[in-house]
Order: C-alpha cells, then structure tokens, then sequence
C-alpha cells in the first residue's frame, strides 16, 4: 500500500486511510508493509476480538513497526488489548507492521484495525495555505471519531457475549435451586407425614 502520489505534494498534509478486519493464525502473526518517505506519518489504531459467537474474554495480543533498513523495532506493544500509536518516519523505506498470536493456540482470534498515512509537506511551501491544513486538521479528527467507533463496537460485543454468558448462568443456578426446594419440601411433608403417623401395638 503506498501512500505517496506525485500528483498530490502540492497539499500541505496528503492523509490516506483505511480499515481492515483479519483473522490472526494460532502460533503465527500477520504483516502488512507501507513505503513511506522521511517525515511521512504513520498511525496505526488496532483492537484484538473473538470472532467465536460464545466468547466473553477480552483478546489481547502483540503489534510492532519495524524499520526498513536493518528490521529494527520502531515501537512495540506487548499483551495488549487495544492500541493506537503515531510514528514519524526517520528515513525513506518499506517499513512493516505486524499483529502476533504466537503465544496463543486460539484459532477464532481476529483484529481489526485502521491504518493512517500522513505525507509530510513542508510547511513554508508557498503553494500551501491555511484553508487545506484546516481541512486536513478536520479530516484526521474525523477518521479518528470513526476509528473510536469502531473500537467501541468490538468492545459491546465482547461486553454483549459476557452479559449471554451471565444470563444462562443465572438462568440455570435459578432450575437449581428450584430444584432443591421441590426436594425439601417432599422431605419435610414425608417426615411431617412419619412424625404426626399413629402407631398402635397390640
């Protein structure tokens, strides 16, 4: 995916975004590259879930940016449920970003994450002007609101999958314990039954 088009450095602030949703491998991580330019911007907002209908833990997982010259790690999350990181670029490149499962054997996990470009355009070219970087400054809040939407739809169906899960706990300790008093009951009428029985001998 490069973000860079010569027909658009005029802009003060070219931003490119999009979304994606993947399924990440038991044991194994998923990678996407971006070509980007020295003091281009990077951001990248991600969230783990559970694509398995029945699950109400909350999926955590690792997310890095590596460099393109010697594979250096840029910046790095660690068991992590959710994040958003920004990056300027230090240098032109191929850079690459990768979610991690390797430490999980969970077949169901998924991650769903949006990827923002920012080319960097210096700001005392004479061909920009206010109007374009107040527009840009409004996209970006924009992409934003929607990139914290996203993250709160994840979140109400994890949170709808662990109220189910309540539900049918309470659901079925609630048969028990009916259960359990249709028992004492017949007890107590069987022994009430005994204890008041006339007994004659003859």
């Amino acid at each position: 995916m490069k973000l860079l088009t010569p027909s658009l450095v005029t802009f003060l602030w070219l931003t490119v975004c999009s979304a994606h949703t993947v399924l990440l491998p038991a044991h194994g991580q998923r990678c996407f590259y971006e070509t980007l330019k020295a003091k281009d911007e990077l951001a990248v907002s991600f969230q783990f879930g559970d694509r398995a209908p029945e699950s109400t833990e909350q999926m955590k997982g690792n997310f890095a940016i590596y460099g393109s010259q010697k594979h250096e790690v840029i910046k790095e999350f660690k068991d992590v449920s959710h994040g958003d990181v920004r990056v300027r670029i230090p240098y032109d490149g191929k850079f690459e970003y990768c979610f991690s499962n390797e430490h999980s054997g969970i077949t169901t996990k998924d991650v769903t994450f949006n990827i923002e470009g920012i080319v960097y355009v210096d700001w005392n070219d004479p061909k920009a002007d206010s109007l374009d970087g107040a527009v840009q400054q409004l996209s970006r809040l924009t992409r934003e609101l929607r990139n914290e939407q996203d993250y709160i739809v994840i979140r109400e169906r994890t949170h709808r999958n662990t109220a189910e899960s309540t539900n049918d706990r309470v659901k079925w300790w609630s048969v028990f314990q009916l259960f359990v008093v249709i028992i004492n009951s017949l007890f107590q009428i069987y022994y009430l039954r005994r204890f008041f029985e006339v007994t004659s001998f003859v």
